[in-house]
Order: structure tokens, then sequence, then C-alpha cells
């Protein structure tokens, strides 16, 4: 009995569709870019990243439209309704403090934002402003009152990210409006990475090189669902929102002409130069 040959342009969409159906449940590696007039969610495949069509957050699918990713501009990996981080999150860092009995949330405004390869800016006023390496909580769908056990559901991933603090007025202030909030206080990216054990990846931050911060998550004092859960109870997490879940050990000040880097295990690498402020 012959057999009939199919298409290669159906074959390529079968592919497409298998692809979104099955492999979202796996480990997956997303990115948002821009290439010309286009702005849109990937998926990274090697050097190559494929264009999605659909909701990163809800239905989606690969096209047929691969760039090289040395050719496309890595953009902040959401576009987040409210941006929250969490404080004290390591016994490394308490500096004989109490440990919290919840997580202590505080929020950075979405401004704050920077992407892969930008620029950390100095702002005037500030003499002593530090680098935080973070694990990043990607938020995947609407979150309300929801149970630790079901947190992770509401996860779409994780990515690496810098919580800039200008030390001086997180000291002075009575918030932290501007010392965690200013422009370019929050390097996030360059992906999010679904399908990991985000309570135990290791998080290592270099400056110009050098090893300043490493420990895993598993040293978290509150994980990824039970930060996800204690958020959820006060405030309605929405897809894309970010949460920042704490840095370990100790902090040193940024410099103009400095790099930092902070990389998560699984995820990738966050780079971003310093400059001071232009006047």
């Amino acid at each position: 009995m012959r057999t009939k040959r199919i298409p290669v342009a159906v074959a390529c969409l079968l592919g497409a569709a298998l692809l979104s159906s099955e492999e979202k449940s796996g480990p997956r590696k997303f990115v948002r870019f821009q290439a010309g007039a286009v702005t849109a969610y990937g998926i990274v495949e090697g050097e190559k990243v494929r264009r999605l069509e659909g909701d990163l957050f809800g239905d989606w699918k690969p096209t047929e439209d691969t760039r090289s990713l040395k050719d496309v501009k890595l953009l902040v990996p959401t576009k987040p309704t409210k941006v929250l981080a969490v404080g004290l999150n390591y016994a490394s860092h308490l500096a004989g403090r109490p440990a919290p009995q919840n997580p202590e949330i505080f929020f950075k405004p979405p401004s704050c934002l920077i992407a892969q390869g930008e620029n950390i800016v100095i702002p005037p006023g500030t003499t002593d402003c530090h680098y935080e390496a973070e694990l990043v909580i990607v938020v995947g769908k609407r979150a309300k009152n929801v149970a630790k056990e079901k947190a992770l559901d509401h996860v779409l991933g994780v990515t690496c990210g810098n919580d800039v603090s200008a030390r001086d007025w997180q000291k002075g202030d009575l918030q932290w409006w501007r010392a965690k909030g200013a422009d370019t206080f929050g390097p996030c990216g360059p992906y999010i990475v679904s399908g990991l054990n985000y309570d135990d990846l290791l998080v290592t931050l270099r400056l110009n090189g050098e090893v300043k911060q490493k420990q895993r998550t598993s040293d978290l004092i509150h994980g990824v669902a039970a930060i996800v859960s204690w958020v959820s109870r006060h405030v309605t997490l929405e897809p894309g929102d970010l949460i920042y879940t704490g840095t370990p050990g100790e902090t040193t000040a940024l410099k103009p002409g400095d790099v930092v880097e902070v990389e998560v295990e699984g995820v990738g690498v966050l780079r971003n130069g310093v400059e001071a402020a232009r006047s």
C-alpha cells in the first residue's frame, strides 16, 4: 500500500503544534526581543530564537520565524504591572537580625527595570550604591489567595535580577522609593526559564570578573512557593509580574566603569555596565 507524503509546509506546522503542546511542560528558555519593527516573545533554540505567536502567559505556538540571538535586542523579559522584592531572605544577609517569620516585601517600580547590556546609572546624591544578585520569579497566571501547595502552578519560570540599592538613601529615607527604585536600579533578564527546581539553583555575582556573591536558593529563608502564596494573600499577582527573592551575603559599592554579572544556574548571565549620571 502506498503512503501519502505530507507536504513540507504541513509537516512544519504539525511540528510547531507538537512543540507548543508537549514542550511547554519541560524546561524551556524564553526571551522578549526586538528585531527591527518586531517586538515579540521567543523561545531559545541554541544560538537562535524562534518567534512565538499568541500569548506566552496563555496559549502560544512557535512560528517559522527564527533569528540569531546575536542579531536581536534582548528586552526586559516581561512587561509587569508590578515588581516586588523580598528583603532579608538569606541568613547570610541578616547581619545579626532575626529571620523574618513571613517574607518581608517591598515594591520596586517597573520604571526601574533595564535589560541585558544596558547600563546601571548611579544618580546624583548617592555615594553608596550596591549590587544585589537575586533569583527573580516570573508570574505565569493570575494569583489571588493561592495556597503554598498550589503556588508553583502560578509561576511561569525564573530569571536573573540585580536589586541595585543606594544604601545611604535606604538608611535615611522613610520609604525605599528611590533607594531601590531609581531609574536603572532593576536589571533583569536575559531569559525566563521554566521547569527548573527553583529552590535549588546557584546564584553568583561577579564584579569585574571577581566573584562577590555565591549561594544556592536552597538557602532561601522563604522559598518560591511561600513567597508567591504570601504575596497573593495581600496583592493580586498578574501574569508577567516579577518578584525579586532576596540577596545572599554581603554587598559592596559600585563605581562607574564596573561590569556586573548575575548568573543563575540553568538560566543564564545578566550583564550590565555601570556609569555615572550625565549632567
